[in-house]
């Protein structure tokens, strides 16, 4: 199962007449916040699958364009305060917006106000574990948990909540945005427990899944981009052979999210 996350930075490798050729194979979208809301109908209608969004601190409470006024993108489903399954590809989703309060934004929150928002999610996750078996399987929140991928101004910092939150239920994922990302040492995925956290500025393209699944398709991806750029070239056959020895050698580390498999080698 292959998601497209977003977040804060609109970019033209998403916002593109291709964007079919190069998502094609995506289930699922999720926004983190900081997006405009055509840019997410535009994901919606080019993708045709469902988005799941929560608002980011700079969002407005009404957005204007050439169809008129709008309260929320076309198409999406909110996620703030709420756990939802989705009903086709069965995953567990909730999310909280906003950041912390740094002026009299719309979406900003106190540390107490973020704690009451989580406490309201309580009672449906209790009702997935004892139906489903587990409480949830991703987390979304604009701001990110208290000490991952956070800083010290007063805008950045996390949420202490959600760092309590992920402690205690444990998600497989949990994606946000609000910290943007202009070097390539700056950390976007970290593991608290069980939960990956993933900094999802600007997009990401993510499996859930077991790692062996994905290096397949990882590995039938780059294979498809040789056979598609040499054509018939005789030389075909070694270079087939040299990529599937390089994606699956024992060099790859065995417990490896798929996540971060895809990433590194994914021709999107």
């Amino acid at each position: 199962m292959k998601l497209l996350t977003v977040s804060d930075k609109e970019c033209t490798r998403v916002y593109s007449s291709r964007i079919k050729e190069r998502f094609h194979d995506v289930d699922l979208a999720i926004g983190c916040g900081d997006l405009s809301y055509y840019y997410l109908e535009y994901i919606i209608s080019s993708l045709d699958v469902p988005l799941y969004f929560v608002r980011g601190n700079h969002a407005k409470p009404v957005e204007y364009g050439c169809y008129g006024s709008r309260e929320a993108p076309w198409g999406a489903v909110n996620l703030h305060k709420k756990v939802i399954r989705d009903k086709d590809t069965g995953l567990i989703l909730s999310g909280i917006q906003g950041s912390l309060r740094y002026n009299d934004g719309d979406y900003q929150y106190t540390q107490g106000e973020m704690w009451v928002m989580v406490m309201q999610l309580l009672p449906s996750l209790i009702y997935n574990k004892i139906r489903y078996g587990r409480y949830l399987d991703i987390f979304v929140t604009h701001a990110p948990p208290w000490g991952i991928h956070d800083c010290d101004d007063p805008t950045h910092r996390g949420v202490k909540a959600f760092r309590w939150f992920i402690k205690t239920f444990q998600p497989t994922y949990h994606l946000h945005g609000h910290v943007h990302v202009y070097s390539p040492l700056t950390v976007t995925k970290s593991k608290l427990g069980k939960t990956r956290v993933i900094n999802s500025y600007g997009y990401k393209k993510l499996v859930i899944g077991d790692q062996k699944s994905a290096q397949t398709q990882v590995t039938q991806t780059v294979i498809s981009k040789v056979n598609s750029q040499n054509g018939k070239n005789p030389h075909n056959e070694i270079l087939t052979k040299s990529v599937k020895q390089d994606l699956t050698g024992t060099e790859q580390p065995k417990n490896l999210p798929a996540v971060e498999c895809l990433s590194k080698s994914d021709a999107v």
